[in-house]
């Protein structure tokens, strides 16, 4: 008994770690490091992380977690499809707002083309919840690896060793979602790819 309580209380901090908001200070923080931005001064990248940050993850986290406060729900309640549609709003408004600021403060479009990759994401993933329910979770480290793929196309660096974190990351991760009975197999493995391709679509489209 004890041994299926740590279990699940590790999955569930799993889950708490690699949340799917994380995925624009990821991208972001790729990008300073393997880009031509990293030649930019530590004062800027930081208040670049900031605002995203600010918009991307204390915004939409706050927010839904008062609504489900509001709603007296808990967190395995709102993870029900039928209540994942105003979430998924939100973080939509709170995206499509980071994007809108910084395009008016004419940020790089490497930058903004991070935060236009999530907020795709996110779209995708609630329509997809109309009918069927998906892992963002996965959907976001799917994310990450979409990203790390289309700047390696840009910027000429071997993405391999960095895609095998994704993988490995994404698998754990996913069965974390499944052992809390999150998900199944299949909403796992479909999210992951599909924040994959959206990732990596949106990013050398742009």
């Amino acid at each position: 008994m004890n041994r299926q309580k740590n279990i699940i209380l590790a999955a569930r901090i799993m889950s708490m770690l690699f949340t799917p908001f994380y995925l624009p200070i990821v991208g972001l923080a790729v990008l300073f490091t393997f880009s031509y931005l990293n030649i930019f001064p530590w004062s800027y990248k930081l208040q670049t992380l900031i605002l995203a940050y600010i918009f991307t993850i204390l915004m939409p986290q706050v927010i839904i977690h008062l609504y489900r406060r509001y709603q007296g729900w808990n967190l395995i309640e709102l993870g029900h499809r039928e209540r994942r549609m105003v979430p998924y709003a939100i973080s939509i408004i709170c995206y499509f707002t980071c994007v809108y600021v910084m395009e008016r403060l004419h940020m790089p479009n490497f930058m903004s083309s991070i935060i236009v990759a999530a907020l795709a994401l996110q779209i995708v993933c609630a329509i997809i919840n109309v009918w069927w329910k998906i892992s963002t979770h996965t959907a976001a480290v799917g994310g990450v690896g979409g990203a790390l793929f289309a700047f390696s196309l840009y910027l000429g660096f071997n993405p391999v060793w960095w895609m095998c974190v994704v993988f490995i990351i994404g698998g754990i991760l996913g069965t974390c979602r499944m052992i809390l009975r999150q998900h199944s197999l299949a909403q796992v493995v479909v999210g992951f790819w599909v924040g994959f391709f959206c990732a990596a679509l949106a990013i050398l489209l742009l």
